[in-house]
């Protein structure tokens, strides 16, 4: 069944397409679709369910692919408003860190000193949120947390300071990650850039590897695919001597196998499937070195054996091979991945590939569990909302009960 809502993603591929002037012949023909399927998707018969194919259309009309995806949601339930309600505050937060990073004159401290200890558990808090996929807790911690970092930076000397630097970097990625699934890609973007500004004073090659890391997080929520790649490939060239030696670090095996999975996503939205595969297996090379209980929560990568399969399920359906994402990475256990941010982002590339391998029933479960355990996360996310939006027009009489409650849960109804 069509949605109701005049702000289906159609809507704004027949603006976008009118206004780059295409008709629906020429766009149908650079995607290698039918007409038909142009006109589908712009009366919202049928939903965009890949970011290859949304990339693609962003890319040939000129467009911004977040514009396109109608990001930021404006969800009135399980905490959307509040999540929403804390933007401006870090907004401001993150505006004042970059000027002190950069070393502007005549900046005062906008509250008391915190000390160092508590900005740890604090940051070590905000952190856990995010790996719980609790959005709006997250973005509650983050605004007075970042605004201490940056009073700290302006009165801490000594060792102290190179803490205080450590601890932006880190409150400046979580609020990256927070920030992309909420839809403010510009601003996740400026996250990744304090981090990295944080990272530069530090002048670790380890921490500056994990900003990279963000940095692509952040260009690929931005669809600039080419960049991302390129991000992570320069970070990859930075690393390889630490990884090889040697004795390396586990951490510089972990954000090396991180950093490829970056670089799979960046191929498998741009369509290049040999290529993406080929990173996924290098990433998975890595994590077999570090073994089967490893995952990377301090660099926030949660990078191990589950992860690898967790970005495989992403990258089957992105270029069209679902049965083969989902069996890339054997005897993976992805419910031993100790993040449900993780976790959660699989259910939804799983029930994605299970919809596109004809088990649409078995999707609604799926979506359905997900919901359950991280309700704004799934509610919120483009390609969850994308794959209801097409199980709703086709019609899932198994699960009719069932998809209709995610289908009000995620406000696709007026």
């Amino acid at each position: 069944m069509p949605l109701s809502s005049d702000e289906h993603i159609g809507t704004r591929v027949r603006i976008a397409r009118n206004a780059a002037g295409l008709t629906q012949v020429e766009l149908a023909d650079f995607l290698t679709k039918s007409v038909d399927w142009v006109a589908g998707v712009e009366n919202g018969r049928l939903a965009l369910d890949r970011f290859s194919v949304i990339t693609a259309i962003a890319e040939r009309c000129d467009v911004d692919v977040v514009w396109l995806l109608g990001q930021p949601y404006r969800l009135k339930r399980n905490g959307g408003s509040l999540a929403h309600a804390h933007i401006p505050a870090l907004r401001t937060g993150l505006r004042r860190s970059g000027l002190i990073l950069s070393g502007h004159p005549g900046l005062v401290p906008t509250g008391a000193p915190v000390d160092l200890a508590t900005l740890r558990r604090r940051s070590a808090e905000a952190n856990s949120a995010r790996q719980a996929a609790n959005l709006p807790k997250v973005a509650t911690l983050l605004p007075p947390l970042v605004e201490d970092l940056n009073t700290a930076l302006l009165v801490v000397d000594g060792p102290g300071r190179e803490d205080a630097f450590r601890l932006l970097a880190d409150a400046a990625r979580t609020a990256r990650m927070c920030l992309n699934q909420l839809g403010y890609p510009d601003l996740a973007w400026v996250s990744a850039e304090v981090a990295a500004g944080a990272a530069t004073q530090l002048g670790d090659p380890v921490t500056k590897a994990a900003v990279a890391w963000d940095r692509c997080g952040a260009l690929l929520h931005q669809a600039t695919l080419r960049e991302a790649v390129a991000v992570a490939d320069a970070a990859l060239r930075d690393l390889e001597p630490y990884a090889n030696a040697r004795g390396a670090d586990e951490r510089t095996v972990s954000l090396r196998g991180a950093l490829h999975l970056r670089a799979a996503i960046g191929y498998a939205r741009g369509g290049r499937a040999t290529d993406a595969w080929a990173r996924i297996d290098a990433a998975l090379e890595d994590a077999d070195r570090l073994g089967p209980a490893w995952y990377d929560l301090d660099a926030q990568t949660v990078f191990g054996r589950g992860t690898v399969a967790v970005h495989a399920a992403e990258a089957g359906v992105e270029v069209d091979q679902p049965d083969t994402g989902l069996k890339r990475v054997p005897s993976a256990d992805v419910s031993k991945v100790p993040s449900k941010e993780r976790k959660t982002h699989f259910a939804i590339d799983e029930a994605r590939a299970l919809h596109r391998m004809g088990r649409s029933a078995s999707a609604v479960v799926k979506m359905r569990e997900a919901a359950g355990q991280a309700p704004y996360y799934v509610y919120a996310d483009p390609m969850a909302r994308a794959l209801v939006s097409d199980l709703a027009r086709v019609g899932v009489p198994s699960q009719a009960s069932t998809l209709s409650g995610l289908i009000r849960n995620m406000e696709l109804v007026s």
